[in-house]
């Protein structure tokens, strides 16, 4: 890791804090097998990328946090082992030197519901629900998006939840099978199952965290599996109603960096309102001996990502 080491030195100064990224490790006990694209997964390896994220950080005694962008399991892992394999993952996490803070994504929900997902994951949540907020340093605030609050996967079957967003699907995908983009044009092919969207009273939550970053003039980076721009992933990766949570986004002026995972190729894109979006590279397709991890060096007119081999460094200016 260092690519962008010239971009850090021409700061002159330190950052204000930095924090680990690491996304869609979907480790598995299971021979290696190749998405529905034909790109290769490396099922056993992304556990070891995993080891060495986590060995490099403690290493460089400077991150005061971990994210996980989500899907820490892979929906392929046997039912029978997916309580031990969510078990071993995040003890693994766990033997960072700090704090971790998870993100559940669809192939989280594949192997546990809810109720047993975020007792394990640490998430404090009131009715199962996975969003919430923290400031890990003066300036700034952490805001981390519920992706599949409104989802046919992860809740039960009788949930209004669960029904709203099979409703929903069977209204903007006419495929038997609600994972097929199949006929769906443009923007319309994120109308899949192993999509969803963030529910009502979660984006009334959202503009209330944001109207009181501004009130204590925080600048705010918001974090979700799935992304939330439509220049930073595929079509297929998109939440459901990224453009209502990007309205409320819009109306405040301290959002400046909106992160997610779900993608697994990655990209950069800056919206139309000087929003940057990144979504990071799967750990999940590294090949042995490679990796996709890194971390966020936080300052206050900008954040620069320095990504481990695969995650590419990425600088990330904004208005302070």
């Amino acid at each position: 890791m260092g690519s962008t080491h010239a971009l850090e030195s021409a700061q002159g100064k330190l950052p204000l804090f930095s924090f680990g990224v690491i996304s869609d490790v979907q480790y598995a006990d299971i021979p290696d097998g190749k998405s529905f694209l034909g790109i290769p997964r490396y099922y056993r390896h992304s556990f070891s990328v995993l080891q060495r994220a986590i060995e490099t950080w403690n290493n460089q005694q400077k991150h005061i946090f971990v994210i996980n962008f989500g899907d820490i399991v892979d929906g392929f892992c046997p039912k029978d082992q997916s309580l031990n394999a969510v078990r071993k993952v995040v003890t693994e996490f766990e033997k960072f030197k700090g704090p971790v803070y998870h993100l559940i994504g669809n192939h989280c929900l594949y192997n546990l519901p809810r109720e047993k997902l975020l007792p394990l994951l640490k998430i404090e949540s009131f009715d199962a629900h996975a969003y919430y907020d923290f400031s890990p340093a003066p300036g700034f605030r952490i805001v981390v998006l519920d992706g599949y609050d409104i989802s046919a996967i992860g809740w039960p079957p009788d949930n209004p939840n669960t029904l709203q967003a099979l409703l929903f699907l069977r209204k903007k995908n006419p495929n038997s099978d609600k994972n097929s983009p199949e006929g769906l044009l443009g923007l319309e092919r994120r109308f899949l199952m192993f999509n969803g969207a963030v529910g009502r009273k979660q984006m009334e939550w959202l503009d209330n965290v944001l109207q009181e970053a501004m009130k204590l003039n925080q600048k705010v980076i918001v974090c979700c599996h799935l992304p939330l721009d439509p220049g930073v992933s595929c079509r297929e990766a998109l939440l459901w109603n990224y453009d209502e949570v990007l309205n409320v986004i819009h109306q405040y002026d301290c959002v400046k960096a909106c992160l997610s995972g779900h993608d697994h190729k990655g990209g950069h894109s800056i919206d139309s309102h000087g929003v940057h979006h990144r979504s990071f590279e799967a750990a999940l397709e590294c090949p042995p001996g490679t990796d996709a991890f890194g971390y966020i060096d936080v300052y206050d007119d900008r954040l620069i990502l320095v990504g481990a081999d695969r995650m590419k460094s990425t600088s990330m200016l904004f208005h302070p």
